[in-house]
């Protein structure tokens, strides 16, 4: 019985590297966007007059060659500091506020939105939210994910992230 189950385990460790090879090697990476040109290079994107600091903890965005990935927001109104007051169409609209800002800040819009990731704190909002997310993308809508989950930062009831294109 020793030798069969160490027997698996070679076996399955084996597979699993095997799979790890040929997974690494079935997903090659572009260095650059086309021949001759030097790789894409890691740009973190800020709001004007909002620089990081040392004790920042993570970029509103960052910019890989075309694509730029936004950081999760929540319905902090940016002059406040404060959830957004009123019912969850206000937060949805006030997180979607903002990720505009910095889609702009970077040279995007809300127009070139990839992909969205929403996360409620609460599912039964989920009617609400898409209504208000519908608002921001009416034609051409961008996939999408929405999840419940148990809290988010800040006693935030919806928080919203995105892959977009510049």
């Amino acid at each position: 019985m020793r030798n069969r189950k160490s027997a698996r385990r070679s076996f399955l460790k084996g597979s699993l590297a095997g799979a790890a090879a040929v997974g690494t090697a079935a997903l090659p990476l572009e260095a650059s966007a086309a021949p001759g040109m030097p790789p894409a290079e890691k740009k973190v994107i800020t709001l004007p007059g909002a620089p990081l600091t040392p004790a920042s903890l993570f970029s509103p965005a960052t910019r890989l060659g075309n694509l730029l990935f936004l950081s999760g927001t929540g319905p902090m109104d940016p002059s406040t500091h404060k959830l957004a007051p009123g019912p969850i169409g206000n937060q949805v609209k006030q997180c979607l506020d903002n990720l505009k800002a910095v889609l702009e800040a970077a040279g995007s819009s809300i127009e070139k939105v990839l992909k969205c990731n929403v996360y409620l704190a609460d599912i039964t909002d989920f009617q609400a939210m898409n209504a208000a997310y519908h608002a921001y993308f009416s034609s051409n809508p961008p996939a999408r994910t929405t999840v419940a989950v148990k809290d988010l930062p800040g006693g935030s009831p919806v928080e919203i992230e995105c892959i977009a294109s510049v």
